[in-house]
């Protein structure tokens, strides 16, 4: 502390006096109007200090209040983050549930122009292997179904079922290599089979004289016992006939969208 001292008493004693001079001519201030010579000179040796001390208190009432303010200002940021957080997700499951009823009427006006009854359920797991094509639904035998009921979607025929357990159902799907459906090209009433390819159908049996192009509709012909008459099943991609063959060999794409499939419709009554 005396090392201290000793290292800085020029710098106290000028502090020292310059406030005894400010208290002296504070004081003088109150008690005459008049200014001395050594106010003036007191005056101008302590303005600079003064400027300085005003700007360092300044200064540092402004860095504070600055201080409270970010941290005012952050706290309300974080607050807004998490609440525009919450606000988009419920505007997403808001507009999901909105897609899911647009999915839903389509789904009901298809089956209304069908004039069946029918149950609807949702896709809750799928087998896309090389092997089998096939989906699971979830209702059951609680809710009446049982194997061979057809199962539509709003673009056309899904498959059947062909599994049944209490509260789920695994349906085969059309595009499935071991799923047969009597069919008929719309425009032009030419019969065939509709056999599955993994991704696509073709139409086996369709004589190589019969009027079938690209863009045909085919259709369920309502033979077999399965599916109602004049369900789509798919459109024409593509068309060969072989030099001596006695068929056409066709390609068909089918109208259902396998990959983005949610709902479905399950036809439970009246004649097939």
């Amino acid at each position: 502390m005396r090392e201290l001292l000793k290292r800085y008493r020029f710098l106290l004693l000028a502090v020292i006096l310059m406030l005894a001079a400010v208290i002296l001519y504070s004081y003088n201030l109150r008690q005459k109007t008049a200014t001395t010579f050594f106010e003036r000179a007191i005056l101008t040796f302590s303005a600079p200090f003064q400027v300085s001390i005003d700007e360092i208190v300044d200064g540092t009432k402004s860095t504070w209040k600055n201080y409270f303010w970010l941290v005012d200002t952050r706290q309300r940021n974080l607050e807004l983050v998490q609440e525009n957080r919450s606000l988009r997700v419920e505007l997403q499951q808001v507009e999901e549930i909105t897609l899911q009823n647009v999915r839903l009427r389509q789904l009901l006006a298809f089956v209304d122009k069908l004039d069946h009854p029918a149950l609807p359920a949702q896709v809750i797991g799928e087998d896309a292997s090389t092997w089998a094509r096939t989906i699971i639904i979830d209702k059951g035998s609680n809710a009446g179904l049982s194997p061979g009921l057809p199962v539509v979607a709003a673009q056309g025929v899904v498959g059947r079922i062909i599994k049944i357990a209490p509260n789920s159902s695994r349906v085969l799907l059309i595009t499935d290599a071991s799923s047969a459906v009597a069919a008929l090209i719309q425009r032009t009433r030419t019969r065939g089979i509709a056999r599955g390819r993994s991704e696509y159908l073709s139409i086996e049996y369709a004589l190589r004289n019969a009027d079938i192009q690209g863009g045909d509709l085919l259709v369920t012909s309502g033979m077999g016992g399965i599916f109602p008459k004049g369900l789509p099943l798919g459109l024409v991609k593509s068309v060969e006939k072989d030099q001596f063959g006695l068929f056409q060999q066709v390609v068909v794409t089918p109208t259902v969208d396998f990959s983005y499939l949610e709902e479905v419709m399950v036809m439970v009554g009246g004649d097939r």
